[in-house]
């Protein structure tokens, strides 16, 4: 039996680890985790990391690694401690919650309302708020939707990050970001610096498209991933109501952990890569220096040696074996972990709150679509319905 509505076309099961061509395949759940916390003995190799790079730019904080990604990391982790989300962005969330339900009327699409407010959230977080929310999100629309890749390149196809810096290269679709949404924050932080990323990103003497190039990087992660979570977490509440009722009563850290279940069998990510820089034991089996790593966050995810019995079923208090979180690898781990996993589930957890409050049924089921590099589900066209109060 199977949970699980994220089943990727032609995403074959395998074996723990295997070598297929010149990729190493890891699909075991101790060994995926190994390979992100080697620390220095692999570089990042998703997003096209390697084939887009500019000597005249820093790193973006996705591509670093070694003692310049720990800096940077230790650097911005006081904008995504649990702590300060809770006490910084939890009375924003809750108001923009309520006003865009409220917008939205008796019938949406909610893919957009949840595109609408992880920009809000997002933009908050890093300091893009001079410029109209409207605005913005469709001009990061355009630029997380621009034409398909040509897969003669780099082996297939790419990813909406892959796009976004391939934009970065070509200049032009990045003209109306930057002019109408970054450099106005830049100016304003200069002269009035914030709590956000952009004044911490000034502070560092960031150039102003490194900075524009971050704020992209930041806004993938807390608008992409997060507007599809929403999507996927009210898919599988509304279709199945005794979860649902559970989940409008149930305390803080009851709904925290029914939501890393929901995340652990639908992971928004479902590949990393990484590239080894020496050799590697995994099991009996050692990876030279320079090998190419294709990590199964899905697979991983469904691994019974942590997630116990069917693992392909939703099963909220899971007993997952110590040492493991619900949602098992879909924040990654080691160095290159999510900073802003507490932000992403705290902001599903209050959406659906006031969302699921209400009587609401599916008009239309979501059409699923694939990111290839990444093999992360896009949901859209989710037409929700609120019956009147009364």
């Amino acid at each position: 039996m199977t949970d699980r509505k994220s089943v990727r076309p032609g995403e074959a099961a395998g074996p723990g680890l295997e070598r297929i061509g010149g990729t190493w395949h890891v699909r075991d759940a101790a060994l995926v985790r190994q390979v992100l916390r080697a620390k220095d003995g692999t570089t990042q190799a998703g997003f096209t990391s390697e084939s887009v790079s500019n000597a005249h730019l820093r790193q973006p904080i996705l591509f670093a690694d070694g003692e310049e990604h720990r800096q940077q990391r230790s650097r911005i982790a006081r904008f995504f401690a649990p702590k300060v989300v809770a006490s910084r962005y939890r009375e924003l969330m809750d108001e923009q919650a309520e006003a865009l339900l409220r917008a939205a009327g008796s019938r949406f699409l909610l893919d957009d309302l949840a595109l609408k407010y992880s920009v809000i959230i997002a933009a908050d977080v890093i300091g893009l708020t001079n410029s109209s929310i409207a605005g913005l999100s469709k001009r990061l629309e355009r630029l997380f939707n621009q034409p398909e890749y040509d897969h003669s390149q780099e082996g297939g196809g790419r990813s909406r990050l892959t796009q976004i810096r391939a934009a970065v290269t070509g200049g032009l679709p990045l003209i109306p970001f930057y002019l109408f949404d970054v450099r106005p924050a830049i100016r304003a932080r200069r002269k009035t610096p914030q709590q956000d990323v952009i004044s911490h990103l000034i502070k560092e003497k960031y150039k102003g498209v490194e900075i524009m190039i971050e704020c992209l990087t930041y806004g993938a992660a807390g608008m992409v991933t997060t507007r599809e979570f929403i999507s996927m977490a009210t898919w599988h509440f509304l279709g199945n109501p005794a979860l649902k009722d559970r989940f409008l009563v149930a305390e803080e850290k009851e709904r925290l952990a029914m939501l890393g279940e929901i995340l652990r069998l639908e992971p928004v990510v479902g590949h990393l890569y990484r590239r080894s820089t020496e050799d590697i034991e995994l099991g009996d089996t050692v990876i030279p220096a320079g090998e190419l790593l294709d990590l199964y966050i899905r697979a991983a995810n469904a691994d019974e040696s942590v997630v116990g019995a069917d693992p392909l079923t939703l099963c909220p208090g899971r007993d997952v074996a110590r040492g493991w979180g619900a949602e098992v690898m879909s924040f990654g781990d080691g160095a290159h972990k999510c900073p802003g996993n507490a932000l992403a589930i705290q902001e599903t957890d209050i959406m659906l709150r006031k969302l699921l409050s209400k009587t609401v049924t599916a008009v239309t089921e979501p059409t699923m679509s694939w990111d290839d590099i990444i093999a992360g589900y896009r949901l859209r066209n989710f037409v929700l319905e609120v019956a009147p109060v009364g």
